[in-house]
This record gives structure tokens, C-alpha cells and sequence, in this order.
């Protein structure tokens, strides 16, 4: 089953009609969308396929600007995918999809994340999937912590303490998986001698 109630948290385990549903949703995004999009992917918690995560498929699409999205606002919303200005951050608009968006219950299903191409959000969200699925232990972790939240959380009624909860864990796996990104390849190393700073850059040293 996609989709809770908005407010809430309850941890399901991984589901194979998750990547499924993530699938189906990049297909429907893609051809409205088309061209804009440079790179479109699923992220979050359902795309770990090791652990527990809330049932809302999490989307992330990178573009070249916002405006270009915002002129299918209607498309878009026409397809299930509702703009939600009060949630955008800096770096990102967002979109949802469910009930709770249309005013016919309060089912919410999925978020539509919209980064700039080569930002540095898009990139860790990203590599935060990639290295949780590859390192096992540190996924474990996570959802340990997830459990531990949803549980304090007051039976799982309070959805901003699990946020903030998962918030420094979220931080230190980023830089883990920021680092990894760098193992096998070779960086080339700027120094200024002026301002005592170096700039590392791909093919002059290898890391291990």
C-alpha cells in the first residue's frame, strides 16, 4: 500500500510495488515534462531496499530552472502533482501527490523534489541512496534511528520530531557518502599560496 495519513508515521517494511510505483511516476513525469528534465530518480527511504521507510515514494528531478516547471503548474496538478510554494527551500520547489492535496481526505502519497542540475541537494540525495544501499550496516542504523523516532513520536502523530530527529544522522551519512564518491579516483590538487587554501580537482591524485 502507497500512501499515509497526513501528520503521521508509521515505518512499513521495503516493498518491491514501491520501486514499481516510483517507476510508474517517473514515466508519468518524463512525458510531461519532457526535455526539462535532465535527470529524474527515486530517492528517499523506499529506495533502500534494506530497511523500513514511511510508504511515500520520494522524487528527484534536477532541471535547469524553475520556471520552466512552473510553466506546467497546471499539467502538472491536472496529473495529481500539486505545487506546494510554502514548502519550497532555497534549492529546491516541491510537488505532492494524494488526498490530502486535492481536499478529498488526507492520504499523502508522494513528493516530487525539483533541484537545480548539479546542485549539491540533488547530488547528496543521490549519494545518500547509493551508499545506504551498498553499506548495510549504516542503513541499519538508520532505521534504528527511524524506529526509535516513530516510537517517541507519541504513536506516531508527531511527523516534525521525526524529522528533526534524523537530521544530524542524515548530515554524517552525507559526508560519508560525499567522501566515497571520491574512493578509486584520481583528483588534481590547486594550491594558492596566497590565501594558504587548495582546490581539489579530478585526475592528479589517486583515492583510496
Amino acid at each position: 500500500m502507497i500512501g499515509l495519513k497526513s501528520g503521521t508515521v508509521r515505518l512499513d517494511d521495503h516493498r518491491k510495488e514501491w520501486e514499481e510505483e516510483a517507476q510508474r511516476t517517473i514515466t508519468l513525469l518524463k512525458n510531461i515534462l519532457g526535455p526539462i528534465i535532465k535527470d529524474i530518480q527515486h530517492i528517499g527511504s523506499t529506495s533502500i531496499y534494506s530497511i523500513k521507510a514511511k510508504p511515500i515514494i520520494d522524487i528527484a528531478i534536477a532541471v535547469d530552472d524553475f520556471d520552466s516547471v512552473l510553466q506546467h503548474e497546471a499539467q502538472l496538478k491536472e496529473s495529481g502533482f500539486h505545487y506546494r510554494p510554502k514548502s519550497n527551500l532555497n534549492d529546491q520547489i516541491l510537488f505532492a501527490c494524494g488526498s490530502h492535496y486535492d481536499g478529498t481526505g488526507d492520504i499523502q502519497t508522494h513528493y516530487i523534489h525539483i533541484f537545480h542540475t548539479n546542485s549539491k541537494s540533488y547530488q547528496n540525495a543521490i549519494n545518500f541512496r547509493d551508499y545506504l544501499n551498498k553499506n548495510i550496516s549504516d542503513a541499519k542504523k538508520y532505521e534504528n534511528l527511524k524506529m526509535k523516532l516513530a516510537d517517541e513520536s507519541k504513536n506516531c502523530t508527531n511527523r516534525e520530531n521525526y524529522i528533526k530527529g534524523k537530521h544530524d544522522f542524515i548530515t554524517s551519512i552525507n559526508r560519508k557518502a560525499f567522501m566515497s564518491t571520491f574512493l578509486g579516483k584520481k583528483i588534481k590538487i590547486k594550491i594558492d599560496r596566497k590565501i594558504g587554501t587548495f582546490h581539489p580537482k579530478f585526475n592528479d591524485i589517486y583515492c583510496t
